[in-house]
């Protein structure tokens, strides 16, 4: 099938997207602006600079670039960076959004945890008023900040939740970290009623991806692909429909992916394994959802069934309204029966 046939279909596709961070969502242009406010934040000012600034080495350069970037916004630049995204979001079809925010590093960086409620409460609103789309929050926890600021995380979602609010992740570092020493907040945020979405199985092996389902109870899980190399951990996930929420273009730019020709994604779907696509941080990694989809059909020769499967799972597996979901599978499956 030509590319330019998938393309089209990709454009008008509706979608979620799952696995996306709100600080590293901004576009450049948004980044050089909170950099020119804030030169004392050593990010740089210039636009080439800034590309540059964003050439990652490896997955440790990439987590530091991320923190310095944070440290630039405000509770006012949270409600900006929310509609940005918003608008970025209705471009690429996107039905639906959960966004993963940093509590902690914003309260580091000198918001106080009230304003950053209620920016987030706003930017919600407009996002849905000025562009319709939804945004459901997944409060994430930094793991380099260990267990106490997992649990400073659990105390913001809990006691503040924004309108949205869907549950708690774990993110960062997981080099010497064990999704384990996380437990205790996860079991917390359980016992009042939010999600566990940790990330797992990025740049280590699967035996964290095992810790995130058997320690923190994790429904889905952030990247995961370190999923691919145990057939019995496949299985499972398949068996109980535990999703992946896979991000191509970020795993070959932190590096946690040599080569799209080394990818894991089509052995985690030949496997049955639920896989959702999504951009992580398409501001820095120059991406869009429309370019990992075609990402999918160009490196892995998926086609239209394909890529139309992925995106019901999606919608399946997000945790926005019943009413909402049957919504965007309907016109999904009206979308691939018109192509």
């Amino acid at each position: 099938m030509p590319t330019s046939t998938v393309a089209s279909f990709v454009t008008a596709l509706p979608k979620v997207e799952l696995h996306l961070h709100l600080v590293g969502s901004a576009s450049l242009d948004t980044v050089l602006a909170l950099a020119r406010r804030h030169p004392e934040g050593g990010v740089p000012t210039e636009l080439e600079a800034l590309r540059q600034f964003y050439a990652f080495t490896d997955f440790p350069h990439f987590l530091d670039v991320y923190r310095r970037v944070n440290l630039l916004v405000t509770a006012a630049d949270v409600v900006t960076l929310v509609t940005g995204l918003a608008a970025d979001l209705a471009a690429r079809t996107v039905r639906y959004a959960e966004v993963q925010v940093t509590p902690v590093r914003h309260r580091l960086a000198g918001t106080s945890y009230d304003d950053l409620a209620q920016a987030l409460t706003d930017g919600r609103a407009l996002a849905r008023e000025r562009h319709g789309v939804e945004i459901g929050w997944i409060f994430d926890a930094d793991a380099v900040l260990g267990p106490a600021g997992a649990e400073e995380t659990v105390d913001f979602a809990v006691g503040h939740r924004p309108d949205g609010t869907v549950g708690v992740g774990l993110g960062g570092s997981e080099l010497g970290i064990s999704r384990a020493d996380f437990a205790p907040a996860f079991h917390r945020a359980a016992a009042d009623g939010l999600h566990s979405l940790p990330h797992a199985g990025e740049t280590v092996g699967p035996g964290e991806v095992w810790a995130a389902i058997t320690e923190l109870s994790a429904e889905r899980i952030g990247h995961g692909i370190a999923a691919a190399q145990d057939p019995h951990l496949l299985a499972h996930l398949a068996e109980h429909g535990i999703a992946l929420e896979v991000c191509p273009t970020s795993n070959l730019r932190t590096g946690a992916a040599p080569s799209l020709a080394e990818h894991p994604l089509p052995a985690l779907v030949a496997a049955g394994v639920p896989v959702t696509l999504a951009t992580d941080d398409p501001g820095m990694f120059h991406t869009d959802l429309d370019a990992e989809y075609l990402l999918c059909h160009e490196a892995f020769g998926m086609g239209i069934p394909e890529l139309a499967e992925i995106a019901r799972t999606g919608a399946r597996v997000a945790f926005c309204s019943d009413e909402l979901r049957t919504r965007i599978l309907a016109e999904i499956d009206a979308v691939a029966a018109g192509t």
